[in-house]
């Protein structure tokens, strides 16, 4: 029986309370708050330097926090973003995690075959690791991680650098792979598609603070602060009154019967159709048109059905305006983590 066999659905299998890490002098992760729970895929999304992989590490125990405590309930496995794999064929690859993991050695040889199955590379088991593509070596990545069977897995951004198609291949494999009722699965992500492919539960982490979560919809339907909003996409705004719009695509329609009078300043060419930008009496907003669409200077009616609501004054603006200065400094603390990850064998942490 493996460790996450026994755990019951729903079971706090790691918690962290007030936790605040630093990468040298430079607080990264601050105060934050969450838990894991067996059963449940929980995607971690944050822009560039939110914190999201230094947050990852100090939960799976690679690095220290200066405040706050973690529990562990069970043992931990950490997959990094970088496949790094052996010289060797894809399935000693695994193997190899399997005896570094401690699993006895009997029992490799199924668990190897069986993870590489779930992930669909069973057909490059006897394929050297140095002939795989980007994609491959993602799944065999994967599949290690999977095959340890740990309690609680971490993946920090498990398809990152994958084009559109082969990404959209890996997520359908992984979600069948990764899902268990016994696991917690945590997987760091930058892409929000990603996250809803994924994830039950969300963890937002905006400048180092977790700032929202909850399961996606839920998230998406109800921001609970303009920031969180435009984080999560929604790029026009409407000011009325003491009251703020703030809209996505999807919200903004064009009606011939439409309340709203707007004014076409952009269009932009999509695969299936064309992304306008729409210039309104006191606010802009966006909306996607199929073919024929209208052009720049165009002026159109619409409708706007849906959207968040927040006070007049806060567009969420000015926390990404502190964000992406902060996000350039972050991202150099973070690099001085470079050779404590270097170290790790397998790229996975085990407690």
């Amino acid at each position: 029986m493996t460790g996450a066999d026994h755990r019951e659905p729903g079971q706090v299998l790691l918690r962290c309370e007030h936790l605040t890490v630093r990468r040298g002098k430079r607080e990264v992760v601050k105060d934050v708050s969450a838990e894991l729970r067996a059963g449940e895929i929980v995607a971690l999304l944050g822009p560039n330097g939110a914190g999201k992989s230094t947050l990852l590490d100090a939960l799976a125990g690679a690095l220290p926090p200066v405040e706050g405590r973690i529990e562990r309930h069970g043992r931990v496995g950490i997959a990094l973003q970088s496949p790094d794999l052996a010289r060797r064929t894809v399935f000693a690859n695994v193997m190899l995690a399997l005896a570094w993991w401690g699993v006895p050695r009997p029992e490799r040889a199924g668990r190897a075959r069986e993870a590489l199955r779930a992930i669909g590379a069973d057909h490059l088991a006897k394929r050297p690791a140095a002939t795989l593509s980007g994609g491959e070596r993602r799944r065999v990545h994967l599949a290690r991680a999977i095959a340890v069977s740990p309690d609680v897995l971490m993946l920090d951004e498990p398809f990152a650098g994958l084009d559109a198609e082969v990404r959209s291949n890996l997520l359908e494999d992984a979600l069948s792979a990764l899902r268990s009722t016994s696991r917690a699965t945590l997987v760091v992500v930058h892409d929000r598609a990603e996250a809803w492919a994924l994830a039950d539960r969300l963890l937002i982490l905006l400048d180092g603070r977790l700032v929202a979560a909850g399961p996606p919809r839920e998230l998406l339907e109800r921001p609970p602060t303009a920031a969180v909003a435009r984080f999560l996409g929604f790029d026009g705004s409407v000011e009325g009154g003491r009251e703020l719009l703030l809209t996505r695509p999807a919200h903004v329609a064009l009606d011939p019967a439409g309340p709203l009078e707007a004014r076409v300043t952009r269009a932009t060419p999509l695969e299936d159709g064309v992304r306008l930008e729409l210039e309104l009496d006191h606010g802009r907003v966006y909306s996607v048109a199929p073919l024929p669409a209208p052009r720049p200077g165009d002026r159109v009616r619409v409708r706007i059905d849906g959207g968040a609501r927040f006070p007049s004054g806060d567009d969420g603006n000015r926390g990404h305006d502190r964000l992406d200065r902060a996000g350039a400094s972050i991202d150099e603390g973070e690099a001085t983590g470079a050779d404590q990850e270097a170290e790790r064998d397998q790229g996975q942490t085990r407690h």
